[in-house]
């Protein structure tokens, strides 16, 4: 459960360090190093098992779909500008979750303002990929199915959790260790989210005359080029 965070850490990292090369908004680089955010907030959090991580590992993941959501409503935006009202209502949503959820300790409250979140960015996810840009359906129904496959797991995990522990009891290690929905539900999140920031940014470019381009490193991992608008 610890070591499976570095897919929210590795990738997001390169993402980052692609985006300053590509010269490309700065709204893109801090979705990438909120992402970083969650993974290394996670990890610490399994690690340790301590209360105090656990915030690094939750409240990271409602800030981080704060910028998801800000970039993906700005998309249709002219460069260089900045939705000041928009920006406000997400500091002020994530400062109050914050205080609230520090104050209350609920998970439900947290899962439900998270939820909320996301529900959002999906939204208007599906409007992009339906009405927008539809050639961008696979990548973008790829990023909803890879993310709600994580979200079931977590859920069977947690429903679950003693019948699959004495389950794993029975196995060889290697197949116990596989059987870690949780572990998945970190795997297949991150894969997600990851995804997610490739069909903002892909928009987004697309929008603004670039040239993206979807790429596999050796074959496997996506990462998204973007090349300049061609000069006239």
């Amino acid at each position: 459960n610890t070591v499976s965070n570095l897919i929210f850490i590795l990738p997001p990292i390169y993402g980052a360090i692609q985006t300053c090369k590509d010269g490309l908004e700065k709204r893109y680089l801090a979705a990438y190093l909120c992402l970083t955010a969650v993974g290394l907030g996670s990890w610490c959090f399994h690690m340790t098992l301590k209360y105090e991580m656990q915030l690094l590992d939750e409240l990271p993941m409602i800030y981080s779909c704060c910028v998801f959501v800000y970039c993906l409503y700005e998309c249709f935006k002219y460069k260089n500008t900045v939705n000041y009202p928009l920006l406000f209502l997400l500091i002020t949503y994530s400062f109050v979750v914050s205080i609230i959820y520090l104050n209350l300790k609920e998970p439900v409250f947290h899962q439900i303002m998270y939820g909320t979140l996301v529900s959002i960015i999906v939204l208007r996810s599906v409007y992009i990929v339906l009405w927008v840009y539809p050639w961008l359906r696979g990548l973008g129904y790829t990023s909803l199915t890879v993310f709600l496959m994580g979200f079931f797991l977590w859920n069977v995990d947690n429903i679950f959790c003693d019948k699959l522990r004495a389950l794993r009891e029975k196995m060889p290690p290697v197949v116990g260790a596989v059987t870690q929905f949780h572990a998945w539900w970190h795997i297949l999140t991150g894969l997600g989210s990851y995804l997610h920031i490739l069909l903002s940014l892909y928009t987004r470019t697309l929008f603004l005359k670039h040239r993206p381009k979807v790429k596999f490193v050796f074959g496997i991992w996506p990462v998204l080029l973007v090349e300049p608008p061609k000069k006239l």
